[in-house]
């Protein structure tokens, strides 16, 4: 923290959360500004479309822009961010204004600046920021833009440097006190960002604190874009001497929690969040759910947890908001900077982090021209596709880290460097692990640095071309985000001697501190492994020099790293892999005990130290060990005995044991091509026609993929890889289909669909993966690109011919222009079918909105992969209108759905509360706990839970009806579930004795008194302290005479009755170490006890909450003296119920929190809850203990608005997020 310690900002981040400001787009659009305003006088006669260029109201509508800051200023916002999301050249060129990026940001700027100081001159005293917001620009130099060639790239590195650097120009010029870099989505984008401040500091220009912010779009997942962690992130930007880091834009706060709580444990510099009001929902007002009144505490609980020290809003967000946000944090606590560990750091999409106590680092060294003839052989032929195979075995052979060089004489190397680290980033197998890129030519390295999106290692530099160059190209792989590798060479040539190595390590690491500043951790020294056993008696010792160098260097260069290629230590034995295999793992050996920390090895074909044979060992270590004159004779001689037997790359090809249709779908999941020609072949031998192969086995293999991509579990560039697999297939089956065309003569092609991105729009990545992925399956795609006017879309339908036409938005006023283009389509009389997609729609929105519009058939896609299927049954001759017919119906019942739900009578709240359950509290038995507070069960034993397993729902997932343990008399199933049964003991008992699965629990009592329909629970018997207050809802249907309306609240004495009463809490699991136990079970295609141990799980788990109820109602005292069998315990029949939040007597899930909350159940039990409530792991129960005599289950059933109106009420949340949530108790319809 001592970087920002000048700052006038740091001393108010350390006594305060500080408010940024919100949405500058939401607020823009509540002005409806027309094309007219957004032109201005000096672009009215620019030629293209500007409405919806928000930035150029900078120079248009300065006044509008100025407002909206000075509006967010007096909400309480400390800092406001400019009006330049998109104020650079890459994004501008799409308006034909990418000459303006310097102009729109020194104006944004200035429009701020006037804002904060017409403010702080109204309010004496206070002190407001002007953040210069930089976007992500509308391209990725991560992602490939064409699945024909992976490493084509929409925009590079120099690139975005360039345009990043004039924007940063103009916001300083302008009077930004801040720069942000926010709504990152690709890492290598936000590095040019940074590469491009840090550079305009460099050259004189005004310092400024930096600020960055992460966008995470996929909820549940704790992946971003482009497939990396929220760590692995981190790890990419961290050599930024950043002020705060933190996430914004996509999720809302309820899907965005847990990211920012991991991120705040991470990283050990202030934390900022601004996520949106929500997800984005178009059937709302605002096109977002959470009210000011909704948003404000779920971040108050953010600050609370110490998560803060910048708060603030994104999409859907507006003053009322901050105004909220900020009253909601005022006087509490700000983060206070995580303490991280000074470990090496590296990422890819994952994190690696070399610890004291980590094992040795294997870099795979197989990806390297100059050491592997095979892989130079490759990349000199241009076969990039096998190469990559070669990276991917060596990370499936055990690499942490891969070394790519491509120092050959005969090739580009920075064209080869740049082609294979880009094919590389669209294979998320091997680019999980981080890059070293190897190199002797600086431009070399520059070009990788400039393409890799993680933190990289740079192999190498060295002072052999003196201190000023070392100490310049150590100073720019500072600025890329790069660790080092430092080769001990100086002015003099090579270090072969220990002294050499000593002093020649110790002056370059010097001169890295002092001079540059480099981490020491993020300084690897290679001491130079160099080949023994030459004949040559000065070589001799070679291996010693290292190993002792090695030790040097850990007792004498703190925290610095030591690496070295492994293989040059047995050049002399080059073609007999039995001799070198075996000094490398014995140099290994040694070498680790004196403290390497990782090694360029073949990772795929590493001996084992103790499987070498003790007489090659011997002869072998006295080598290494200079032990003998002789060694290299002795050992020279026992290597001619030796034939050669090279150990194989062990590789998992168990999948190709499957069908062919279980084949292909594995090849386009993982996107391996390798056998892709000879599956297709196989498949159209057994398929009639070579079309049916597509649409039968390679299309459900591409569902497969857009079922992973919806849930998180595939990234973007994995979708892309896919593609290709797909791509690969039916080019093979081209010439067959062409042939099949020719003998029928009437073979179709498979359509042609035309995409664009509506007015007003610049998103546009899900569009082009949607035109990759149907291109793949043979359609012609007509991409119009962004911004789009309706006319555009229309005329381009009709020169083409299109069969389709599908619209993409991301932004709220997207769905209005799509609205307007099925009018026009309807007012020109289209008759081709309409698609809609795009992170803003649903399908409701479609149905409810935009089909009424068009009557020939509008469709709303889900996701990419989903369209395949989609676009298919639409340009079926067979299908089209049968489906189209079928969409139209399902909307049809959506709308009459949404217009006229019917309705029941229920009684009024008031009266159904007069009929409450009545108890006579002087009367009742109210036991009292022997312990009050949590209590925890770390590791509780399985087999203790086995008595309390109720069996008959195990069956049930089977599909065997029945009840155990009569289902196995069942003469039809008995015997099929005698034999399931006993394979599930076998695999209990496994189970336990393996100890593969873990219950955790946790459970306590307190003090509780009921206020109307709600809990109070106190936390101790004085009851003046209220712990948290939880909330029930009650019956409101008609009852028959003498029966209540039910609220869980009636089971607890009110707190006016005088008594003392309690109440109990519970969370429970049996999954912990379930899905590592599936894993393996799906790594052996065995579904069968796949399915079964999850079964088991949930036995287990209910098992488990069975078992602590019996030890509750020990400790509460009233049920001691049961006498009930483990049948009629499992019949629950005893005192007492244990309902849980979301089922029928208390149905709101958010409740859940509550509870977990209470009980830290997190923290004390290893069970979370997603974005939903639901609880992962998923074999998990939770819930509230009741003790009441006479307490029953029972169903809410449907309630009515004035319930629904008090309830947001009472738990201080905004009525339509309640109602959301109720969605299916609720009596009426919803606005």
């Amino acid at each position: 923290m001592l970087r920002q310690v000048k700052w006038p900002i740091v001393e108010m981040l350390n006594e305060r959360i500080l408010i940024l400001d919100g949405a500058m787009g939401t607020m823009i659009q509540q002005r409806k500004l027309d094309e007219a305003a957004f032109r201005g006088e000096r672009f009215k006669d620019w030629k293209k479309d500007l409405k919806g260029h928000n930035d150029l109201l900078n120079l248009t509508q300065p006044s509008v822009i100025e407002d909206i800051h000075r509006q967010y200023l007096e909400a309480g916002a400390d800092i406001i961010e400019t009006n330049t999301f998109n104020s650079q050249a890459i994004s501008l060129v799409d308006y034909g204004m990418d000459r303006l990026g310097y102009e729109l940001s020194k104006a944004g700027a200035e429009c701020a600046r006037r804002a904060v100081v017409a403010v702080e001159q109204a309010q004496p005293g206070r002190r407001c920021f002007v953040a210069g917001a930089i976007g992500p620009t509308t391209k990725t130099s991560s992602i490939s833009t064409d699945v024909n060639n992976p490493a084509a790239r929409g925009t590079t590195y120099e690139e975005l440097v360039a345009a990043y650097g004039e924007q940063v120009r103009g916001l300083l010029d302008g009077g930004a006190d801040l720069l942000l870099v926010e709504t990152i989505f690709d890492t290598l984008n936000a590095k040019a960002a940074f590469f491009a401040i840090q550079e305009a500091f460099a050259s004189g220009a005004r310092r400024v604190p930096i600020m960055a912010s992460v966008t995470f779009i996929q909820a549940g997942s704790n992946r971003g874009v482009t497939g990396q962690t929220v760590e692995a992130f981190w790890n990419s930007i961290s050599h930024v001497p950043l002020l705060s880091v933190g996430m914004n834009c996509a999720l809302g706060p309820k899907e965005m929690r847990p990211l920012i709580e991991d991120l705040s444990q991470i990283a050990p510099i202030y934390i900022s969040a601004h996520p949106n009001a929500g997800l984005p929902n178009p059937l709302l007002p605002t096109g977002f759910p959470e009210t000011p009144e909704s948003l404000a505490p779920q971040l108050r609980d953010w600050a609370n947890n110490g998560w803060l020290n910048i708060v603030g809003g994104c999409c859907g967000t507006t003053p009322a908001h901050i105004h909220c946000i900020a009253e909601a944090v005022r006087g509490m606590k700000p983060h206070v900077p995580s303490t991280v560990e000074p470990y090496t750091r590296l990422s890819g999409l994952e994190a690696v982090t070399i610890r004291p106590d980590s094992n040795f680092v294997n870099i795979g060294e197989r990806t390297n021209v100059t050491g592997s003839p095979a892989f130079a052989k490759l990349i000199l032929a241009g076969d990039y596709e096998a190469a990559l195979s070669v990276a991917r075995q060596q990370v499936e052979g055990g690499a942490q880290i891969i070394d790519i060089n491509m120092d050959e004489g005969m090739l580009d190397s920075k064209a080869a460097m740049e082609k294979f680290l880009r094919l590389v980033a669209s294979e998320p197998d091997i680019c999980k692990v981080p890059i070293m890129v190897d190199s002797s030519k600086w431009e070399v390295l520059e070009t990788g640095l400039k393409n890799i999106q993680g933190k990289a290692v740079v192999n190498s530099v060295s002072l052999k071309e003196g201190e000023q160059k070392f100490i310049d190209q150590a100073t720019l792989i500072r600025r890329y985000g790069a660790a080092v590798v430092v080769m001990a060479f100086d002015e003099k040539g090579q270090a072969d001697t220990l002294e050499r190595k000593q002093d020649i390590c110790a002056r370059s690491y010097k001169i890295l501190m002092e001079q540059v500043g480099f981490p020491p951790q993020d300084i690897i020294f290679d001491p130079n492994i160099l080949t023994v056993a030459t004949g040559i008696e000065e070589h001799n010792n070679y291996a010693v020099n290292f190993i002792e160098a090695t030790r040097w260097i850990k007792q004498n260069l703190p925290r610095a790293k030591v690496s070295g290629g492994i293989s040059n230590i047995s050049f002399s034995f080059r073609g007999n892999n039995v001799v070198r295999e075996a000094m490398h793992a014995a140099f290994l050996y040694h070498a680790v005990k004196a403290g390497l920390d990782m090694g360029i090895v073949n990772a795929g074909q590493l001996a084992v130290y103790e499987e070498i044979p003790k007489d090659l060992l011997e002869l072998v270590e006295d080598v290494l060990l200079n032990r003998r004159p002789d060694a290299t004779e002795r050992l020279v001689t026992f290597a001619e005995t030796v034939k050669a037997k090279g150990k194989a790359a062990v590789k998992d090809d168990e999948w190709r044991k499957g069908t062919v249709e279980e084949r292909l779908s594995h090849a386009l999941v993982k996107g391996i091509t390798d056998f892709i020609d000879t599956d297709t072949e196989e498949a159209r031998q057994q398929y009639a026609k070579p079309i049916e192969v597509i649409e039968g086995p390679l299309m459900a293999g591409m569902n497969v993929v857009g079922d992973l991509f919806g849930s998180g579990k595939m990234f973007l560039p994995q979708v892309v890889k896919s593609a290709r697999v797909m791509k690969k297939a039916v080019a093979y089956l081209m010439p067959f289909m062409e042939e099949e065309k020719k003998r029928s003569g009437n073979f179709q092609s498979q359509g042609k669909v035309l995409l664009a991105t509506v007015k007003g729009d610049v998103h546009d990545i899900g569009k082009n993966i949607v035109g990759v992925v149907l291109g793949c399956n043979n359609y012609e795609v007509i991409d119009l690109g962004v911004m789009v006017p309706c006319e555009k879309i229309l005329t381009a339908a009709r020169e083409n011919k299109a069969d389709i036409i599908g619209l993409s938005g991301l932004i709220t006023p997207s769905l209005d222009e799509m609205v307007h283009v099925a009018k026009e389509m309807t007012r020109e009389g289209f008759e081709v079918p309409l698609l809609i997609g795009g992170a803003t729609t649903s399908k409701a929105h479609t149905a409810v909105k935009i089909a009424p519009s068009y009557g020939r058939g509008v469709v709303h896609v889900l996701d990419a992969s989903r369209a395949v299927g989609v676009v298919g049954s639409l340009v079926s001759h067979t299908q089209r209108e049968g489906f189209v017919q079928q969409v139209k119906d399902d909307y049809e019942r959506m709308r009459q759905s949404h217009q006229d739900r019917g309705a029941r009578l229920l009684l009024s709240i008031a009266k159904a509360r007069a009929n409450r359950l009545v108890s006579n509290w002087d009367q009742t038995d109210l036991p009292t706990p022997a312990v009050l507070g949590i209590q925890t069960i770390e590791d509780q034993p399985l087999v203790e839970l086995i008595p309390y397993i109720d069996w008959s729902p195990f069956f049930h997932t089977w599909e065997l009806k029945g009840r155990y343990p009569t289902i196995f008399e069942d003469p039809t199933i008995g015997p099929r579930a005698q034999e399931l049964f006993d394979d599930a003991r076998r695999l209990l008992d496994e189970i336990i004795k393996k100890r593969q699965l873990t219950a955790k629990g946790v459970y306590g009592f307190f003090a509780a008194a009921s206020v109307g329909d709600d809990i109070e629970l106190y936390a101790d018997t004085s009851r003046r302290t209220v712990l948290t207050t939880i909330h029930h809802l009650r019956q409101q249907s008609e009852k028959p005479a003498g029966q209540p309306n039910l609220s869980l609240a009636d089971y607890v004495a009110s707190k006016d009755s005088g008594r003392q009463d309690y109440i109990g809490a519970f969370a429970v699991t049996a999954g912990l170490g379930l899905e590592e136990l599936c894993k393996q079970f799906d790594r052996d295609h065995d579904d069968y006890n796949s399915i079964m141990a999850k079964a088991l799980a949930d036995r287990l788990a209910e098992a488990f909450a069975e078992f602590l109820h019996k030890r509750v109602r020990d400790e509460w005292g009233y049920g001691k003296n049961e006498q009930l069998t483990n049948e009629e315990l499992i019949r629950e029949k005893y005192r007492g119920i244990r309902p849980a939040p979301g089922y029928p007597a208390c149905p709101d899930h958010t409740e859940k929190r509550l509870l977990f909350d209470l009980l830290s159940v997190e923290k004390n039990a290893g069970i979370t809850l997603t974005e939903s409530y639901a609880m992962w792991p998923a074999a998990s129960v939770s819930g509230f203990y009741f003790s009441h005599p006479d307490a029953k289950y029972f169903a809410v059933g449907k309630i009515g608005k004035d319930q629904v109106e008090d309830y947001a009420r009472r738990k201080g949340m905004d009525l339509r997020t309640i109602e959301r949530w109720l969605s299916p108790n609720l009596n009426y319809e919803s606005e």
